[in-house]
């Protein structure tokens, strides 16, 4: 279920190796180019979609698919085995141990094949605790843990033809939502060890906590129901004024969204303080009392369900 992996070895994982001189010639000979910063020679280049930056005492490995380059293409998903061949693959083209280099971004991810267009399962994807959230056409995405860990969902097929690259055969018409959940920085912070290796992404209590991570980070996302017209909810003057109101916050996007819109109004001048105040307090109101006024999304039951059903596939449980 990984990504995006950068990897970073330096001499304290192994000794006595000049990395500029010794690896150099293992790279894309294409692709090679030397810089000279401030009196420091080094070297980048790709093997295959990875690229390598290098000088003399470290190697780094980034801003590649580790998925795409082992398996050909990012739609398919990797299980813990394939995490392992591809660390063995890249240990065997740079001729170095890379079961031992430092892990300083990890994506992990699945494309996953939804019935409706992506769009309908966005907008139900409402608040995240201690997260921002930003929507564009196409995606959905928090932030949390000042920018180092992201939660992207976005139109997988969507981002392809907007990068201009080939759909392949067997998804092309088909609707694929893509989840990531992004360790940018600070993985050990994050994740609660010492440090995070390449030996451990295929650990397999350390793969399966990650997919246990994955899994409550999407169930922690405050999800935004169908309203429906419920008239034995709404027999009195107060539950058809909160019927109106909460049709108008799904209207705009859930909550959040409405939240958002009254937190901008008030900076423009259009809202007092005690106007803004209001209006979130009565929002917040009419959202807890939903029950019975809005009946679940059938696109986030859907998503609910392929998201446990991810885990046990690709889970060690």
């Amino acid at each position: 279920m990984f990504d995006t992996v950068n990897f970073k070895l330096t001499r304290a994982e192994v000794e006595g190796v000049d990395f500029l001189r010794e690896i150099t010639p293992y790279l894309d000979p294409d692709a090679v180019g030397y810089h000279n910063y401030n009196g420091v020679l080094s070297a980048t280049g790709k093997i295959g979609n990875l690229s390598v930056g290098l000088n003399s005492w470290q190697v780094r490995v980034k801003d590649g698919s580790l998925c795409k380059w082992m398996m050909g293409d990012n739609y398919q998903t990797m299980t813990r085995d394939d995490v392992q061949r591809a660390i063995e693959r890249l240990s065997d083209a740079l001729h170095l141990p890379m079961d031992r280099a430092i892990i300083t971004r990890l994506d992990v991810g699945m494309s996953i094949p939804v019935e409706q267009p992506c769009a309908n399962y966005f907008k139900h994807l409402g608040a995240l605790a201690y997260a921002k959230r930003f929507a564009n056409v196409g995606s959905v995405n928090y932030y949390r843990h000042r920018h180092a860990e992201w939660l992207c969902f976005y139109d997988k097929n969507l981002e392809q033809r907007d990068k201009h690259k080939p759909i392949p055969e067997q998804y092309r018409g088909l609707n694929m939502l893509r989840y990531e959940q992004r360790y940018m920085s600070r993985l050990p912070s994050l994740l609660k060890v010492p440090t995070v290796t390449g030996a451990m992404l295929y650990d397999e209590e350390f793969y399966t906590c990650l997919l246990t991570r994955w899994r409550d980070a999407y169930q922690a996302i405050k999800k935004e129901n169908d309203i429906t017209i419920n008239f034995e909810q709404m027999r009195t003057k107060r539950k058809f004024y909160a019927m109106a109101v909460l049709a108008m916050v799904e209207r705009v996007g859930g909550e959040h969204a409405m939240l958002t819109k009254i937190s901008e109004a008030q900076k423009r001048g259009e809202l007092t303080a005690k106007q803004a105040f209001d209006l979130r307090k009565e929002v917040k109101a009419v959202c807890g009392e939903k029950a019975g006024m809005a009946a679940p999304s059938e696109a986030i039951t859907e998503l609910d369900r392929k998201i446990a059903e991810a885990i046990q596939l690709y889970g060690c449980f």
